[in-house]
């Protein structure tokens, strides 16, 4: 992931605004929850292409909590099970979000699944 990336969704979310834009209409909330050893990210939701896939969010929190190259990051929905690395966020959104979120899990080792 670029810095050019990462600027992106930081400048897609959206915390002090009530109502979304028609540009964060297309976007998907995903709410980020640490799980195990793993470093808390302070702000928890974000909002993200829908095209984007599981493994470029892998990529992303990796690279926001600045972790090793040798550290990997395994992503949960809703404590249930992994998703595929190529699967699409707005497949996940579609079958598993709730309250107009999609929740993911993140951690260092793997926990469920």
């Amino acid at each position: 992931m670029t810095d050019t990336e990462e600027a992106q969704v930081a400048a897609s979310t959206s915390t002090t605004s009530t109502t979304p834009t028609d540009k964060d209409a297309a976007k998907i909330c995903i709410l980020l929850n640490a799980t195990g050893n793993v470093p808390i990210i302070k702000k928890r939701t974000w909002t993200v292409d829908p095209n984007k896939t599981v493994s470029w969010i892998q990529k992303f929190i990796h690279k926001f909590l600045k972790l090793d190259a040798s550290e990997q990051i395994f992503l949960y929905v809703n404590q249930t099970f992994a998703p595929a690395p190529d699967q699409i966020i707005k497949n996940l959104y579609e079958c598993h979000g709730t309250n107009g979120k999609l929740v993911l899990y993140y951690c260092k080792n793997q926990a469920w699944g």
